[in-house]
């Protein structure tokens, strides 16, 4: 298993909240809430599991956020 790095800053906020917003409004405001990367991804999608501090992954469909989670 990767190690998460020591040190790296995450933003102090709820990644759950994005589920049912728009892709746009999403990742607009996950941005100004201090996410370094906001991922987009299909449902369903085959991804590896790294941990990249920082980033917020959103499962997408019909332009709408199904689910979000930190990582």
């Amino acid at each position: 298993m990767a190690q998460i790095p020591l040190g790296s800053a995450e933003p102090d906020d709820d990644p759950e909240a994005y589920a049912g917003m728009p892709v746009q409004d999403a990742g607009e405001l996950a941005r100004s809430r201090g996410w370094s990367t906001v991922r987009t991804l299909p449902p369903d999608a085959v991804i590896t599991m790294e941990y990249q501090a920082g980033r917020l992954n959103l499962t997408v469909e019909n332009d709408t956020v199904l689910r979000s989670w930190k990582g």
